[in-house]
This record gives structure tokens, sequence and C-alpha cells, in this order.
């Protein structure tokens, strides 16, 4: 997987050089080879005219080699007798720096060969060491201009038909030319982003790796995956681009029609046979184990998705490389993705290039144009289809209507832009949906910097106010509300009904007001609080996520949770007075993190647990628990139980339900006496 570059592209004469040895194969398979090239629309360069007379090889001849993107090097039998095509191939070797840039086609001779240079090579080198006797040195880099070239992957035609391997040659070559002359030179950035990306992909490596790449929708994450597959798709056994996977989820419910995609393009059979999700999970499974791949998953939104056509790195071969775009990063920890890039938008440089590309079709603006562009380009914030939109929309306007233009945009975003925006909005679940939206409008304006402190001002540097038992009830529309060390000696009357977050450390009571309604809150949060209990009976909180009481020492136990079905963390660490955990807790859906950490006060957990999306369960430090309950079904999205420190003096014979369990820790369980099975 080597390196490409965009630079220069455009100032290339040729798409490709051929060299090859007139004798051997000028009349047959040169003649196909470059009537196929031609016929797909690649400009070759190749000596029709015999140039072999002179004894060196002409400026032209190496002007030409210099100024052709890529070269195809046909090795044959009496390749190494002609000094000529040694002394080209030296020059090819020293102008093409990258192995990307150099096609070795082995025509009728086999790579050892050419590498090791015997047999009829190295007859031609006896005869060339004998005749250059006094220029040894010339020789020496024949020599190694061959071995570079053998040690690149190229194509070797033993007893294959000849009209199929040019096909497959041709049609390699037709995708690299195409990516490098018409995608690459459009793409502003791109360089510095597929150096990034090939370092994470680890080039040259036989493991099966996952490369997540994430980010806001329009900054450009399928064309950046495109590019990537186009340049190197060639060098795998097989290679399938399933695009828009949320789309086609969406509309199909299913992503049936995505594994018979991705099974069609790897193994190419044109019925496989799918008859539901099972099956394909099945068959990607076990036919591909041993194919190196190269996939990509493309805008993926759901965890589940992703486990369906690419559920684990033993499903592929050796090298294999699955490459996922998406917008929510928490979706690629959740699928154990650990090779993650992060695309941000572009540079105030780069974004400034790619609107001139676009709206001037040059890299720089016309003197009346340049405050204009410059004011845009800030305006587009350094999204690269929001700078194609406008730079599109302003290509060959007077000046006048740019400056128009930008009055009603500051009014009015354009359509099209407001389309990109909404991408990134509606991959937003709803509850995150509000919060954005009360971010938004709460903090319009303002600038990053401000924000931030104002958000992590608590944590740092805390303010001591005190004030009345009313200071809140004029605050009806209060959303986000988070207090450090604020003081009310006369207590709490009311709280608004519209919080979304509440974040209060150090709340100083035993009891929430009673009149408070958390049916609209998203995180709670009551770190060293003084609360004893959160409320009675059963709540709905329908919209609750997360919640958090670490360190509230005098909690003594934790409600009823059946009515709060979308919980998926819950933080009660150092809560050591904690005495009661309610079943309700033990039996929840959609809990992903449970920490129970240095409760020191609880000695017993309901009889059972049945948590099925639950990967983490902290009890380290529960010093007086001695049981740990029947598991009473499967738990297999459990990564992590961690039981140092307590008091188990067994594990139960359930404990083999946890069939994803990849972290179970037991130091100083000095009561413990059998593990389960």
């Amino acid at each position: 997987m080597a390196s490409t570059s965009c630079q220069d592209v455009s100032h290339r004469k040729y798409d490709a050089f051929l060299s090859f040895r007139g004798e051997d194969t000028r009349q047959t398979f040169i003649s196909h080879l470059y009537t196929a090239l031609n016929d797909k629309g690649i400009y070759v360069f190749r000596d029709d005219k015999q140039l072999e007379k002179g004894g060196s090889i002409s400026p032209n001849l190496l002007k030409a080699i210099e100024e052709s993107r890529i070269s195809i090097i046909v090795l044959s039998r009496n390749y190494a007798s002609s000094t000529w095509c040694l002394d080209e191939l030296v020059k090819i070797v020293e102008y093409k720096n990258r192995e990307d840039q150099i096609f070795p086609i082995f025509y009728d001779v086999e790579p050892t060969v050419v590498r090791k240079q015997t047999t009829s090579f190295g007859e031609a080198f006896t005869k060339h060491e004998e005749f250059f006797r006094d220029n040894i040195e010339k020789v020496q880099k024949w020599r190694h201009a061959l071995k570079v070239v053998a040690n690149i992957s190229g194509w070797e035609l033993k007893d294959s038909n000849e009209s199929e391997f040019i096909e497959e040659i041709v049609n390699v070559i037709s995708s690299k030319i195409r990516t490098e002359s018409e995608i690459l030179k459009e793409l502003v950035g791109i360089e510095s982003r597929l150096e990034k990306l090939k370092f994470l992909m680890g080039a040259g490596c036989n493991d099966v790796r996952m490369i997540g790449i994430w980010g806001m929708g329009g900054l450009g994450k399928t064309t950046l995956a495109r590019v990537v597959y186009d340049l190197i798709s060639h060098e795998f056994d097989g290679s399938s681009f399933l695009a828009d996977v949320k789309e086609k989820y969406d509309k199909e419910g299913s992503v049936i029609s995505l594994q018979k995609q991705l099974i069609s393009d790897l193994l190419k059979l044109a019925d496989n046979s799918i008859r539901n999700v099972y099956d394909g999970i099945n068959m990607i499974g076990r036919r591909l184990r041993q194919k190196k791949v190269l996939l990509v998953i493309d805008d993926v939104a759901h965890v589940e998705q992703l486990r369906r056509l690419a559920g684990k790195r033993d499903w592929f071969g050796p090298g294999s490389r699955i490459i996922i775009t998406t917008r929510d990063e928490h979706l690629l920890k959740l699928h154990r993705v650990e090779e993650v890039f992060k695309l941000e938008a572009l540079t105030y440089d780069e974004a400034f290039q790619l609107f001139c590309l676009k709206a001037f079709e040059t890299q720089k603006p016309r003197e009346e144009y340049v405050h204009l562009s410059q004011l845009v380009v800030n305006y587009a914030g350094g999204l690269p289809l929001a700078l194609k939109v406008l730079g599109s929309f302003l290509f060959g306007r007077p000046v006048d209507e740019w400056t128009s233009t930008l009055e009603r945009l500051k009014r009015e975003p354009e359509n099209e832009i407001l389309d990109i925006l909404q991408i990134s909005f509606d991959g937003l679940k709803e509850a995150e949906k509000e919060i954005f939206l009360d971010v938004a409008c709460f903090f319009k304006g303002e600038k990053r910097d401000y924000v931030s402190k104002i958000l992590d001002s608590c944590g740092f540097e805390p303010v001591y106010l005190s004030a009345s038992p009313k200071a809140f009830s004029k605050m009806t529309n209060l959303r986000l509300l988070k207090i450090c060390g604020l003081q009310l000696p006369q207590g709490l009357e009311h709280l608004s009904n519209k919080l979304r977050l509440l974040d209060w450390h150090g709340y100083p009571w035993k009891s929430l007001p009673s009149n408070l309604q958390l049916d609209k809150t998203v995180e709670f949060k009551m770190c060293y609080s003084c609360i004893e209990e959160l409320w009675k009976g059963i709540k709905p909180l329908n919209m609750l996520k997360v919640m958090e009481l670490s360190h509230s020492e005098n909690l003594i136990k934790t409600p009823d949770f059946t009515e709060v079905p979308n919980l998926e963390e819950l933080d009660v660490e150092g809560c050591t007075r904690l005495r009661e955990i309610h079943p309700s807790l033990l039996l929840h859906n959609k809990l992903i993190l449970l920490n129970l950490k240095g409760c020191t006060s609880l000695a017993t957990l309901p009889g059972k647990i049945f948590m099925k999306s639950l990967k983490t369960l902290v009890l380290s430090g529960c010093l007086k628990l001695r049981k740990f309950p029947h598991v009473a079904g499967s738990m297999e999205c459990l990564r992590e139980l961690l039981l140092d420190g307590t008091d188990i003096k067994e594990l139960p014979l359930s404990i083999e339900l946890l069939s994803g369990l990849v972290q179970l820790t037991l130091n100083d369980c000095k009561s413990l006496r059998r593990l389960g099975k």
C-alpha cells in the first residue's frame, strides 16, 4: 500500500511510458496491450520508430519518462540483453521514486529470474560485465534496477489467456490513471490526509486491520475513502465499496442487499442465495477467511450494521483492510476499531484554494475578488462541500452579485449548505438533537473558548454563591444547569421542568425537590452530593441516559429503574453507605456502564443479573460483597468484569453465559475458593 501524491499531476504529458524489448514482443503482446490502453483513453508513449539505433538514450526519451505518470515495464526473456532497455530501466527507477508508479509485467519470464538474474538474464550480464569491464558501475546500476522492479508486485503471464491477461492489466492501470488525473487534481488538502491514513493502514503488515474515518457530514470522509480504495484496490485479492450504508439501511430496513453486494464483489458470485441477515453473516465469515480483501463500509450509523457486514477480524484473510466512515466516533469504539482517523475541516489556506478552484478555475482570484473571496471562505468555515457549493454558485458572476449574495447569506444560508448541515443533524439521536439545539441557542454568537470555560468552570474554579429558596423560580425555561458550590441556606423551592442537563456538584440536601420533573433530562449528575434517596416508587424518565452520583456518601439505595428505559451509564463509585441495589437495575436492557467501585457497605446484589447491553461492570473495592448474582441469560456484550477486593467466595456456574468477556479481574479476593466451571 504505497503513498500517493497529487502534486504536479496536471503537468504530466503522458499517462504511461511503455518499456519493452522490441524483438520479443513488438508484433504481438505489445501491440495488443497498446491498443487496449488506447481504447481506455490512456495516452501511452512508446518508441515506435526504433529509437535503439543510438548508443545512449535521447533527451526526448528521457523527457517522455519524466513526463509520464506511470511506467509499464514488459520484462521478456531478452530484455536484459539490450543495454538500451537497461539504461531506460535505470532512468525509470530514478524518476519514479514510488513503487505505485511502476507496473512490471513478466512476459514468459519468472520474477525470480529477473531478481536473481539467472538463465537468459544471467547470460546477458556475463556479456555485459565482459564488455563493460572498465565501467562495472554501470552494470551494477542495471542489476540494481532489475532487482527493484522484480520486487514490485506485478503480473506474470504463464499459461493464462493473453486477452484476459491484458484486460486485467488495463483495468488496474485505467483505475490508477483515472484516480490521479481526474480526482486527485481536484482534491485540495488530500495529500496530508492520505499520508495520515496510510500510516494507520500499516502498509506491508499482514494483520487484519479495521480503520475508522469519522467527522461531521460534508468534510469528505467518503471522498477520502474512495480515493484510497481506487489507489490500492489492485493490491488485494478482492475489493468492495459499500456506499451509503445508512441510506440503504433506512430505506430497506436491513443489510441483506449490502451483504449480497459484498459477497458478489469479493467472491464473484452472481446468485449467492442469501435469504436473511444470518445467512449473510455465515457466508461472509466462512468464505472470506483465506482471502486478502479491501472493504470500505461507507456512512455507517449503527454498530449493528458493522456487526453484520464485518463483525470480526477473523472473517477476513491476512493482510485485509476494512475502512469504515461514520459521523459517530462512539460507534467505532463499540466495534473495537483501534485505528481511527478524525477528519478535520480544511485549513484556511486549503479552504481558500478549493474555493478559488471552483469560483475561478484557478488557485488565485483576481484582485477585485480577493476580499470577497476571503469573506466567503470565512463563512464556509473549512467545510469542503459548502466551499464547492458557494464557489460553483458564484462562478462567473460580477462583483455586485457577490456582494449581494454575501449579504443574503448572513440572513439565510443557501439551501444546499443547509442540506449539508442537515446531514449531520439528522444523524443525531433525538435526545442529542435537543441538546444540540439547547447549546446552539444558549451560546449563540459566543467564542468557543469562552463557552468551554463557562461549561468547565465548575470543575476547576469553584465559585460559591448564596441565594434565596426562590433563586430559580422565574427560570421556567432553564434547560442547562451546571452548579458547583452554590449555598442555599433556606432550601430550594423550584427548578425548571425543562432541564436537559442537571449537573450539581455538591448538592447539599438529602432529597430532590418534591415538584421536580426530570422527564426531559438527559444527563443527571450530582457527584459529592448529600442526597440519601433519589425518588420513591416508579418514576418515568424516558430521556435519561447518564446518571452520575459518585462519592455521594449519604446515598443508601438506588431507586426503581423500571421506567428509565434508555439509561446507558450509572456511576455510584465511592458511595460508601450504599447498601441496596434495586432488582430492576440488574435487569436493565440498555445500560452499558455500571460502576459500583468502592461501595464498601454493599453486601448483597439482587438474585439474578441479565443486562443485554452491559459492557463494563465495576465492583472493585466492594469489601463486603460475598456473592455474584446468577446470570439469567446471555450477556455477550459484557467485556469487563472487575471484582478486585471483594469478599466473593465463588462465581456461579452461569458465569459461562458471559461469552464476550475479555477482562475478569479478581485481585485481592481473599475469600475466593471456586471459579464456576
